[in-house]
């Protein structure tokens, strides 16, 4: 019998991936399954980047490249964060990544060691945890409800930093919640990581998709001494519909992004080739698709967020981003799993358990698909709630 690492027991798999298979066998099946699991949107990738990909195949973009990324992609993100963030980042402050995922993965080993502790507000995305045990690190959860906007207040962030604390992760938009930090929440924390001295990665990957005026500010554009302290995670899944492109990117301090550049050396080497040249076309072209994307967005929002809230026994705040509704479950006496899985089994409607966000009284619906499917499954939803 084969003995594993234990790092690897330590790590349980992705339930949210777990879930949107089963939904997918069941329709391959032939059942009428309404998912509301996976964050993806239902967007076909814009026409003008799928060209600038097939460009680039047809000129031969299909040889190895530089680990980091290619230098065209590299300056257009420099430019990119300038312009949208506030943020001045040198092409060799970049690395291009195989996704949003892949970014937060490389930080993390090339930053934490055993005994580092990492702070992150609950809920969280799932992932976070598990990268940082991956990385021999302690993540350090920080719950947070409803009361504050599931947000991390500045008071709860100075009591969880220690001498050990390396890290604090920062997500807004957020997945689960799609809520979004305000200026003035964003410097009341900016000045405890100053005070405290301590790193932040900001995951900024839903900075695109936000509504009702919220105002999405990047911390590491409110002065000289947190942006030291900044890491931004991002990429082109979310607001470019690239999904299966895999092309992701992390800016930060020059030494730090040089050593997720040798941890990704030795793993994935560069980034698809052709893929980063798609990148460019959606960071140097027009934005009107985005745009078309996002208000498709505010208008399945305002659906489901008036669906929702007309069902007895759950609840739901209604958010400032992303494409999620994190729906309260707790009078209903189940756990999420539970829920969840009768949801599916007996309605055909297949949502996110909110255990693998750190919260096992709700459960997150996404709203990254056509209204048909949401008004259908939010129906089902209803029928359920109602016979518990």
């Amino acid at each position: 019998m084969i003995k594993l690492a234990a790092r690897v027991g330590e790590v349980p798999p992705s339930i949210t991936l777990a879930i949107a298979a089963k939904a997918k066998a069941m329709k391959a099946e032939g059942i009428d399954v309404c998912s509301l699991s996976t964050g993806e949107p239902d967007f076909d990738t814009p026409e003008h980047i799928k060209a600038a990909a097939k460009q680039a195949l047809d000129s031969g973009k299909t040889k190895y490249g530089p680990a980091a990324g290619e230098p065209q992609l590299k300056a257009a993100i420099a430019r990119k964060l300038r312009s949208d963030n506030n943020l001045h980042y040198q092409p060799e402050n970049i690395i291009v990544t195989n996704g949003g995922k892949h970014s937060l993965y490389n930080l993390m080993m090339a930053l934490i060691e055993a005994g580092d502790e990492v702070i992150i507000p609950a809920p969280y995305w799932l992932s976070y945890p598990e990268m940082v045990k991956l990385a021999s690190g302690k993540p350090v959860i920080v719950q947070t409800d409803a009361s504050t906007g599931y947000k991390i207040t500045p008071e709860q962030l100075r009591q969880a930093i220690t001498p050990r604390t390396k890290l604090f992760v920062l997500n807004s938009p957020s997945n689960p919640t799609g809520m979004v930090y305000n200026p003035a929440e964003i410097k009341a924390l900016a000045e405890v990581i100053v005070e405290r001295d301590i790193l932040v990665v900001s995951d900024e990957i839903y900075e695109k998709i936000i509504y009702d005026g919220a105002q999405q500010v990047s911390i590491g554009s409110l002065g000289q001494e947190i942006f030291d302290r900044t890491i931004i995670s991002s990429g082109f899944a979310k607001a470019y519909s690239m999904t299966g492109w895999r092309v992701g990117y992390l800016a930060g301090p020059l030494e730090l992004i040089q050593a997720t550049s040798t941890v990704q050396g030795h793993s994935t080497s560069n980034v698809c080739t052709f893929a980063q040249y798609g990148a460019i076309a959606a960071l140097e072209s027009s934005q009107e698709s985005v745009e078309k994307m996002r208000l498709a967005f505010a208008e399945r929002r305002q659906v489901i967020f008036e669906l929702l809230d007309a069902i007895p026994g759950i609840s739901c705040t209604k958010p400032d981003g992303a494409f999620y509704m994190f729906v309260k479950i707790s009078t209903t006496g189940m756990t999420s799993l539970e829920f969840s899985d009768a949801l599916l089994e007996q309605q055909q409607v297949a949502v996110i358990p909110g255990i693998a966000f750190g919260a096992d009284d709700h459960i997150r619906l996404s709203y990254a698909t056509d209204l048909g499917t949401i008004n259908k499954a939010i129906e089902r939803l209803d029928k359920f709630v109602r016979q518990i």
